[in-house]
């Protein structure tokens, strides 16, 4: 199992093989949890059970989840399954209560989903999976903004996430971006930067796209990015300090990172400047 934590919540990767039938015990019973089956291989489908011998009275959907509260169990069942990797979401509800304020609901949670189809979470889950195992340091505040999106999507299950009526005020920008650029290369909380602009995690995230055309964590990467091409062109460190100076995690992750913000590698950088 593969794990991270975000504020107000823990993601967990499970990858299982077996031959067969299997049926397993889900053990998150004092955890309100969402789970998802990213993967599966073999000729019976995978489904989410309230009790251990009986069926999921819910029929299969495409790209489904269950959402258990905290106290009641679940299991795993399917007769013949070869391979599943699943996506574990769990909430710590009173972070949550915290760092949303008035926008999170207990309620919203409190009630069990078996097999619900949402495209927009079960793309979180997916995106969360994905970065469970990455070091990069901006990775903390991209998953903060994706767990910030999977709430507002649980507080509103049956609506599409509403569009942000306004940007931030240009004094928000200028104090967001002025205390990243002082903080470089090290990485900046969403709930700091949402507290410098005065707003909620959630509504300073859609804000900020709104305003600069970047998620946050984009953002803190372009600008980490930039410092790069600055040592590139008038120094003599190599590509390792260059990285190390920027804040990545290795030279392999600042190439890539580095390739898709300028359209070339470091080392193409370096070779066009006069």
């Amino acid at each position: 199992m593969r794990s991270r934590h975000w504020a107000g919540a823990r993601v967990d990767v499970h990858e299982q093989r077996s031959a067969g039938r299997v049926s397993y015990h889900l053990c998150y019973e004092k955890e309100t949890r969402l789970s998802a089956l990213i993967e599966e291989v073999g000729t019976s489908r995978a489904e989410p059970r309230l009790s251990a011998n009986k069926p999921c009275p819910v029929e299969y959907r495409p790209r489904h989840m269950t959402l258990v509260p905290a106290g009641m169990d679940l299991w795993g069942h399917s007769d013949d399954i070869r391979y599943m990797k699943d996506a574990t979401v769990a909430f710590d509800l009173d972070t949550l209560d915290e760092r949303f304020e008035g926008l999170f609901d207990r309620r919203m949670l409190q009630q069990p989903r078996l097999r619900m189809a949402d495209d927009r979470i079960a793309t979180i889950l997916q995106l969360l999976s994905n970065v469970v195992d990455n070091g990069d340091p901006s990775v903390q505040l991209y998953g903060d903004g994706l767990v910030a999106s999977l709430v507002a999507c649980l507080m509103s299950p049956h609506r599409p996430a509403a569009r942000p009526r306004g940007g931030l005020a240009p004094w928000q920008v200028r104090r967001v971006t002025e205390h990243i650029r002082a903080r470089l290369p090290d990485r900046v909380d969403l709930a700091e930067l949402a507290m410098i602009a005065g707003l909620s995690p959630a509504h300073f995230s859609r804000a900020f796209k709104l305003s600069t055309g970047l998620a946050p964590y984009q953002w803190q990467l372009d600008m980490r990015v930039r410092k790069a091409q600055q040592l590139l062109d008038g120094g003599r460190q190599t590509l390792d300090e260059v990285a190390d100076a920027c804040g990545f995690a290795d030279t392999s992750h600042f190439a890539r990172t580095f390739r898709r913000f300028s359209g070339c590698t470091p080392s193409q950088w370096r070779r066009r400047r006069p």
